[in-house]
């Protein structure tokens, strides 16, 4: 049977930064493809660009698919464990996750169950490029079990994200003449200023949107008054983007380009009898995928407030559970299919 936490190591230490996710993508299909024969399944590389592809096994009609991504945010750092926790990057989001949807894969095999599959995709820490491809082709999958830390409870909603960048022109000018030049920088200034006054909407069950300016960038030197400034602006959604969008415009006006990078509406999810159920405020796959791949679930071991962290662990009874309750899962939704 799997060893779901030599296997989470496994995975931790293959380095799978967003757009190099290929070693890890490789090392699950010589994991998966002995366990699609062994089992009459099949074991495949469903390219996404170039070396990107997404690793998708299936035993009989894939009814029901448990899906989750490969790649990671930086920076990388390798595996490590106590009696308690698995650490790495990727432990908890979301390499523990794979490892335990492949434990109970086998569980499920062994125990004679079939019609069901397993979907690890690409590029979600950065712009969905797996799911986005993957959408592009389902294999008839009429339930998604998605993963994510979720500390193995149901989620019942999931917040959606808008992302912007607003870049600035202005003129170049030697900064003891000041008035020659036209400060990209200052211009940005302000209109960052209009943009944090934007009112975020609320929702009684997700609670309120926020707003994170987390990247700005911009000028030459300290005596040279700059031509260009950028800022890159995440919204967290309660609902679609239509209303951040129309008061982004109107806080950025003429002085600056607004540019729309994504937008991934806020998401509901159905109960399922037997679940602990949770709220969650970071976004998923699950709206790129739409339907295409089946009616949504998310669930998924480990704490997302230690995802994207120099902590980053995943506990090891967690992993363990969420072999069982994902086996749970499929068997309940194969009965209803």
């Amino acid at each position: 049977m799997t060893d779901v936490f030599k296997l989470t190591r496994q995975l931790v230490d293959i380095e799978s930064v967003t757009n190099h996710e290929a070693a890890v993508g490789e090392c699950l299909l010589n994991i998966l493809s002995p366990l699609g024969a062994r089992f009459s399944g099949k074991a495949e590389r469903c390219l996404v660009k170039a070396d990107l592809f997404n690793v998708f096994a299936y035993w009989g009609d894939p009814v029901v698919t448990l899906s989750t991504h490969m790649d990671t945010v930086p920076p990388f750092f390798p595996s490590r464990e106590d009696a308690d926790f698995i650490w790495g990057r990727g432990s908890a989001d979301a390499k523990g996750i794979i490892a335990s949807m492949i434990g109970a894969a086998e569980g499920l095999l062994e125990s004679g169950v079939r019609n069901f599959g397993l979907l690890f995709v690409v590029g979600e820490e950065r712009n969905s490029a797996g799911a986005i491809a993957a959408a592009e082709s389902p294999r008839g999958s009429r339930f998604l079990i998605n993963g994510e830390p979720t500390e193995n409870k149901l989620a019942l909603a999931t917040k959606g994200l808008a992302r912007f960048e607003v870049e600035a022109h202005g003129k170049l000018a030697h900064s003891a003449y000041p008035e020659l030049g036209e400060s990209a920088i200052e211009k940005l200034l302000d209109v960052l200023q209009e943009i944090r006054k934007i009112r975020l909407p609320e929702d009684p069950l997700l609670g309120r949107s926020t707003m994170n300016i987390g990247v700005i960038s911009g000028g030459r030197a300290p005596n040279v008054i700059p031509d260009a400034a950028m800022a890159e602006i995440a919204v967290r959604l309660v609902g679609d983007a239509a209303g951040i969008r129309e008061a982004m415009i109107r806080a950025v006006g003429d002085r600056a380009e607004l540019r729309e990078v994504l937008a991934i509406p806020a998401i509901r999810f159905d109960r399922l009898d037997g679940f602990e159920t949770s709220v969650v405020a970071y976004t998923t796959d699950v709206p790129v995928f739409g339907n295409t791949w089946g009616k949504p679930y998310l669930l998924g071991p480990g704490n997302i407030h230690l995802a994207h962290t120099s902590e980053e662990r995943v506990p090891k009874k967690e992993l363990l559970a969420a072999s069982r309750i994902y086996q749970e899962m499929v068997k309940k939704l194969l009965a209803v299919a």
